[in-house]
């Protein structure tokens, strides 16, 4: 069984879990997802794995609560065991050794954006690092990314730690004083929008990983899809990694936006009951 061996909390509503999983840590890379669910009758989520030790046999996952799923696995505790986990899922992460390459994380996406700005300095690349977040409470892993990392970049939009501002504001700051040959944006889908409109002016190939609605993760169920370059994909199969300068992230928005309120419906009945309890 996957079970929890390790519980850190970054904030009140972020959560690390290392979990056994070791035919996973074996084969996972870079940019590899799994999906996880608990209980017989819960959903099951998509989650991108933020680091893999195969010789202790364990992978970690990174869990921001906006949900009663993702709320009920970062309740659970060291000892707990998860219902199901199934990957890894989804493309690796292409590396290869293209020059400069400029990796931007918000919030949570900085744990998914770990793994690939490992494997890109590894393979011979020099590696900026943005991290942006609303407030210096919500910077999470910046000593792990500053491993790998020629140069990392702090922006909070309060101004509360490194540099005021957004991340397209740090994005502007690199490119405008240096070639950049890569991007790499991971965030709440309205960051990597407007980050990749910023790298499409200044002609800089860029990728996105996308957190889509997701079921089955086996392209059954197309809760996932999304269109690029005016075609049709699955995340789960065909990503979570694409060009962003072709992804309709409108399309995607109004996706991700159209279940809210249920969403939002249920995590205060959920909350409700664990109060009557």
């Amino acid at each position: 069984m996957n079970r929890i061996i390790e519980k850190e909390y970054f904030s009140e509503n972020v959560v690390r879990l290392e979990i056994e999983a070791p035919r996973i840590a074996k084969a996972r890379r870079a940019g590899h997802f799994v999906i996880v669910k608990v209980g017989e009758t819960g959903e099951r989520i998509p989650l991108t794995i933020a680091a893999a030790n195969p010789e202790r046999g364990t992978i970690t996952l990174v869990i921001q609560r906006v949900g009663v799923s993702s709320r009920r696995i970062t309740e659970l505790n060291i000892g707990d065991e998860l219902t199901d986990l199934v990957g890894p899922l989804g493309e690796a992460t292409h590396i290869e050794k293209v020059g400069t390459v400029l990796a931007c994380g918000g919030g949570v996406g900085v744990a998914p954006l770990l793994p690939i700005v490992e494997a890109l300095k590894k393979a011979g690349n020099k590696v900026i690092t943005i991290l942006a977040a609303r407030t210096k409470d919500l910077i999470i892993l910046e000593e792990q990314i500053s491993q790998y990392s020629d140069e990392v970049i702090v922006m909070t939009d309060d101004g509360s730690y490194g540099k005021k501002g957004l991340v397209t504001d740090g994005m502007k700051e690199v490119m405008e004083r240096e070639q950049i040959d890569e991007a790499v944006v991971i965030g709440p889908a309205i960051m990597m929008k407007f980050a990749a409109l910023t790298t499409k002016d200044y002609n800089v190939p860029t990728v996105a990983s996308l957190n889509t609605i997701m079921v089955d993760g086996t392209g059954m169920c197309g809760a996932c899809r999304i269109t690029v370059g005016g075609k049709t994909k699955f995340v789960c199969v065909d990503g979570p990694e694409f060009d962003a300068h072709q992804v309709d992230f409108d399309e995607m928005l109004l996706r991700l936006n159209g279940y809210k309120e249920i969403e939002k419906g249920a995590e205060d009945e959920y909350l409700k009951s664990k109060e009557d309890k």
